[in-house]
């Protein structure tokens, strides 16, 4: 029995000693293309498609820029993900800031919180001019870039912020939106979110007239936190290209808010794009399953020990000694990017990092200036520079003027909707 073990942890050992060898040749290699990578995000604006700076300002510090200044986040308890340096650092030149307000307050809340969080990307950028700039359209981004500076363009998370209301919808576009996640946590009267109890089998009437609604604005149709009912409800619906903020493959990770296959061949044909995200359980399937198989024992300890939460605690806190998450790595956030690029090409494949909106992150992406490492890896990969261009940020330029052309369009056609406010009952 002794040799038996001493046979396992020698095993083990080596393996140990291999995968570690393996990250750091990995990265080694790496190292090699990352001059190479910075050149190219020099030369293009990165885009980054979701980024929850704002969220943090909220709950920190309430707003104030008094409090909290963007140049130096790395002090705080726990730090933040981004600052001015760091996005410097990342050759980040086109953020879009994600401005979100939970799913489980009330609509009218959500509207109210939902400006604040606006008002403060516009307080981000006047505060900050020789690094900011407010952009509305593909041009604005490249002219921005152009000027050395990172444009910043405000995407909603959430169709709870429009109170049902296509009114206020197209309110927050005069406010500067230019995307909007149909749904976040929580599946609403017109639409099914992903991780929420299905309603609708998708989109309802007034789903599809918001869909509509936004085409005619020329606001970007957001489907990450969707149904993927709700995806090809969506898809079929829209006459401009859409996008997901921040997913992965389903193939991959078998999470719910990740892409069906089926899905992103329909994204392609739509001339959409996927914004591959850093979220550890939407890209690790070992970590996904891991917080599963947590869960369920947590749910099995509250069976059995019911009003008893001290107990419960002591149980979760031993299991999470025995039992350690796996990382997720930069590496697998590649291999979604190859996944993608594989099934529909690279054309469509963007990066959403969801910075300063998770707690945790691969190992190698631990913040915003990590994305020439990303590329690089690309690069070591077999990727062309003009396929890192495209992902880089061309992608997102071309579906945004999709997008902006279309509105043209439908502007010289169609009316603003006269359905303001639904009633649902």
């Amino acid at each position: 029995m002794l040799n038996n073990y001493k046979r396992l942890l020698s095993v083990l050992l080596i393996s140990a000693m291999f995968m570690g060898c393996a990250s750091l040749s990995a990265q080694t290699d790496r190292d090699d293309y990352r001059q190479q990578a910075i050149e190219i995000l020099e030369s293009v604006p990165l885009f980054d498609g979701h980024n929850d700076v704002p969220w943090q300002y909220r709950n920190r510090v309430g707003y104030k820029f008094s409090e909290l200044d963007f140049y130096d986040t790395t002090h705080l308890d726990p730090p933040m993900h981004t600052d001015i340096p760091r996005l410097r650092e990342g050759r980040v030149g086109a953020q879009w800031w994600s401005v979100y307000v939970s799913a489980n307050i009330s609509e009218p809340e959500a509207v109210k919180q939902t400006m604040e969080q606006i008002d403060f990307v516009h307080r981000l950028v006047e505060r900050y001019p020789d690094h900011f700039e407010l952009a509305l359209t593909a041009d604005d981004v490249e002219r921005v870039f152009a000027d050395g500076k990172i444009a910043s363009l405000i995407g909603m998370e959430g169709g709870h912020s429009i109170n049902n209301s296509l009114a206020v919808l197209r309110m927050f576009y005069e406010l500067g939106a230019r995307y909007m996640t149909i749904t976040h946590g929580r599946t609403l009267d017109w639409a099914d979110a992903a991780g929420d109890d299905p309603q609708h089998d998708g989109l309802t009437e007034f789903g599809e007239e918001v869909i509509r609604e936004m085409n005619r604005l020329g606001m970007l149709v957001d489907l990450s936190h969707v149904t993927p009912a709700t995806m090809r409800d969506a898809i079929r619906v829209s006459e401009a290209p859409v996008m997901f903020s921040h997913s992965n493959a389903l193939a991959l990770s078998g999470h719910p808010r990740n892409v069906p296959d089926d899905v992103l061949e329909l994204t392609a044909e739509n001339g959409g794009i996927v914004m591959v995200t850093f979220v550890e359980t939407f890209t690790s399937e070992e970590r996904r399953q891991h917080f599963a198989e947590r869960a369920a024992y947590q749910r099995k300890m509250e069976y059995l020990n019911p009003g008893i939460p001290d107990v419960v605690r002591d149980k979760m806190r031993a299991w999470d000694e025995e039992n350690e998450a796996p990382k997720s790595t930069l590496e697998q956030v590649a291999d979604h990017i190859d996944h993608i690029r594989d099934l529909i090409g690279a054309e469509y494949i963007g990066i959403g990092g969801d910075y300063d909106g998770i707690s945790t992150l691969p190992l190698g992406l631990e913040d915003v200036s990590t994305y020439p490492d990303l590329f690089a890896e690309l690069l070591r990969r077999g990727y062309t520079e003009d396929e890192i261009r495209k992902i880089a940020g061309l992608n997102m330029l071309r579906v945004m003027r999709g997008a902006e052309e279309v509105s043209d369009r439908l502007r010289s056609v169609r009316e603003p909707s006269e359905i303001l406010i639904t009633d649902f009952e």
